[in-house]
């Protein structure tokens, strides 16, 4: 099972505080050393991250003075990998010593062209209600695999077969979710393996998070169109049942509703019915805690009352600044780097 070649894939940029720790953890991982090729891309670093590296013996290092963002860092280097199996993660995101043999024995089924592993958010300062949310993501992930296939994976950890690799368009922002789609398409599973998982710490504070995450949404509208395709009920039953209820309901539907809704729950409330009076009443509240959290937000930490509130209504605001985005036209294609609790 692991004497297939792997190459680990790490995209960074002017990440030298963290790299020290980043190579500890890659070579700590339980599998064969002369089957495990390490590769960092560095494309665009100014803080000598590319020289520090090349240090290594055991790192393969490419570097372009450019810097033209991860999707096209990672599409430049992959003809000069010959592993047939990559495993992409992120250099602030650190995996659990196993994590390649979990993913790894996915491969002996022929129908699976891609693996996503978990994302975990330490639950520190402004972490606790984002830990929160991708314990959700995550219970999602798994129902998904087991009906189906995985339809976004998290680029902090997710692998596939190379021979699977394709050329993004130039205007993709969620790279791993439309490779996904791809994959799928073409008629093979991403499954979800929970025991194979990337740690990072959250956002330093609820600013931060809120760029991601109107970057996230923006990026889902136009994955969404770009993929619109899949969407046909009667080519794709599952694909597009999964596709409507997991993404085009929670990221075009859902934050649209809920305005409504509480508009909607208010009136009921009035016919003194207790059910509909508790329901707005915990709405209410809900969005109570959530604007606490906006004055809260450049704090460092938030409790889980308010924390996970917060992410909620966070979350789905961001989709009507992200739809803006995306009918403006607004380039999202070269992440900016936020800044990370300690």
């Amino acid at each position: 099972m692991n004497d297939k070649k792997i190459a680990l894939v790490v995209a960074c940029y002017n990440e030298r505080s963290i790299l020290t720790e980043k190579i500890q953890n890659c070579l700590a991982l339980n599998y064969p050393k002369e089957k495990l090729d390490i590769v960092f891309v560095t494309d665009g670093s100014t803080d000598g991250t590319d020289e520090w590296l090349t240090q290594h013996e055991r790192l393969t290092v490419f570097h372009e003075p450019k810097r033209a963002g991860k999707r096209a860092a990672i599409e430049r280097i992959m003809p000069m990998i010959d592993a047939p199996i990559i495993v992409l993660t992120d250099a602030n995101s650190m995996l659990n010593s196993e994590a390649i043999n979990e993913i790894v024995k996915h491969y002996e089924d022929p129908k699976v062209g891609a693996v996503a592993g978990e994302k975990k958010v330490l639950a520190i300062g402004a972490g606790v209600g984002e830990g929160f949310y991708w314990r959700y993501e995550s219970f999602l992930k798994k129902v998904d695999s087991n009906l189906f296939s995985v339809v976004g994976a998290a680029g902090e950890l997710f692998s596939f077969r190379k021979e699977l690799f394709v050329q993004l368009p130039p205007q993709t922002i969620i790279e791993d979710f439309a490779l996904s789609l791809s994959i799928v398409e073409r008629g093979y599973k991403v499954v979800y393996e929970p025991n194979a998982w990337a740690e990072e710490k959250p956002s330093s504070n609820m600013a931060e998070e809120w760029k991601r995450k109107v970057r996230i949404c923006a990026g889902g509208f136009r994955e969404i169109v770009s993929y619109a395709r899949l969407l046909n009920v009667i080519k794709y039953p599952w694909l597009s049942y999964l596709l409507i209820s997991h993404r085009v309901l929670r990221w075009a539907v859902v934050p649209f509703i809920l305005p409504l809704l509480l508009v909607a729950t208010y009136f009921l409330a009035n016919s003194q019915d207790k059910m509909f009076q508790v329901f707005f009443a915990l709405q209410l509240m809900t969005y109570l805690l959530a604007l606490v959290g906006v004055w809260m937000r450049h704090r460092s930490k938030l409790p889980f009352f308010i924390g996970i509130p917060f992410q909620f209504v966070m979350m789905n605001a961001a989709a009507y600044v992200g739809l803006v985005h995306y009918y403006r036209g607004v380039d999202h294609g070269i992440w900016k780097k936020i800044k990370r609790a300690v």
